[in-house]
């Protein structure tokens, strides 16, 4: 198909041009006509780590060489909706920081938000998403990575949901006294009694929780224990890649009866198979596979753009996701199945929580 103006200046400026797959019209057309939900982007954190939460250093309005992320190229990907981790390190449950220096996270998505407000919007529920969304805004929200935020205290999780968090991983890289990590040594065989009612506030909440991070017995205990759907935030497929962070085929034939997502992670070693080149394929495969055993209303995305040291060709930035887009279309997905993926399936989980949340606070 012959290439629009705003084909050629897309092109002209992403620099993963020799990679195998070319953009058409009919590809960023469907990307900016659809609801794109990310769920996970660190610049929170790279932020923090670059100039300690100075935003007077970096102009986002320009192309940041130094990140993934910046607005004109949250632009020309066709961003709408972001759910921007506020990370602290699991060594913070250690020496007692964990829930201040979430706080200040917290904090800074907002004064992020307000230091761009023509492009950004908090977002605290499903319909915020789509107001901010039509008013051409992205939406803005906020996800907690890891369960030592709340320092084994309901009330904290109470208050940071508070605070505007609307997710939680349950563990990040350790496990906490309440659920096995998928990378530290099982201590729990998944989630212990506490964890279980952990899972049961964050229902009542609703706040959405994301099992990527925790062992396999952690994400069915989870998936037992919830009468919400839960999702990946950022994860992919183990039977593509036997990553400990991917999720199992036997997780993966849980979700149709939960109702959740797994939003594929972009990490090229999450992702990759052997020695063979990762490119927008590679995560294609993912997609597909989870799409096979679970179901296309059950994948979404989640890049880790600004956490991860490597990515894909054609996908190394957020200006890429109409590669995405147009990788699907050349797979066969239609133009219904591909919005599902790109977001409709993350706001519906959004939706779901919040009602479950509504009728468990009738009871």
């Amino acid at each position: 198909m012959r290439l629009s103006i705003l084909a050629v200046l897309a092109l002209s400026a992403t620099p993963a041009l020799a990679g195998r797959i070319t953009l058409t019209d009919e590809a960023l057309q469907l990307t900016r006509a659809s609801l794109l939900v990310d769920g996970h982007n660190d610049l929170p954190w790279a932020l923090r780590s670059a100039n300690d939460m100075d935003l007077t250093r970096y102009d986002l309005n320009r192309v940041q060489s130094t990140f993934h992320t910046d607005i004109p190229r949250l632009r020309q990907g066709g961003v709408g909706a972001q759910f921007w981790s506020v990370y602290v390190p699991s060594s913070t449950a250690d020496d007692g920081t964990a829930y201040r220096k979430t706080v200040e996270q917290i904090d800074l998505v907002y004064r992020l938000v307000s230091k761009y407000p023509d492009t950004f919007a908090i977002a605290r529920s499903a319909a915020d998403v789509q107001r901010i969304r039509a008013e051409g805004k992205i939406a803005s929200m906020i996800g907690m990575e890891g369960g030592h935020a709340i320092e084994n205290s309901l009330a904290k999780l109470q208050e940071l949901y508070d605070r505007g968090a609307r997710y939680m991983t349950l563990t990040h890289s350790k496990n906490t006294p309440w659920a096995d990590a998928c990378t530290d040594t099982p201590q729990h065989d998944g989630l212990t009694n506490f964890g279980r009612e952990v899972v049961r506030k964050m229902n009542e909440i609703g706040m959405l929780f994301t099992i990527s991070h925790v062992s396999p017995a952690t994400m069915k205990d989870a998936l037992e224990t919830s009468s919400a759907p839960v999702i990946f935030s950022h994860s992919s497929a183990y039977a593509i890649t036997p990553h400990v962070r991917n999720v199992p085929d036997d997780v993966l034939r849980m979700l149709p009866a939960n109702g959740g997502v797994v939003m594929v992670n972009f990490y090229t070693e999450f992702i990759r198979r052997g020695d063979a080149p990762v490119d927008v394929d590679t995560i294609l495969d993912h997609v597909d596979h989870i799409a096979q055993t679970a179901g296309v209303d059950h994948v979404g995305i989640g890049s880790d753009f600004d956490g991860v040291p490597t990515l894909p060709d054609q996908m190394t930035d957020v200006s890429m996701y109409p590669y995405l887009t147009q990788g699907l279309l050349n797979r066969g997905y239609t133009h219904a199945q591909i919005r599902k993926i790109l977001g409709e399936n993350a706001l519906r989980v959004f939706t779901m929580v919040e009602k479950e949340a509504a009728r468990l606070q009738r009871r």
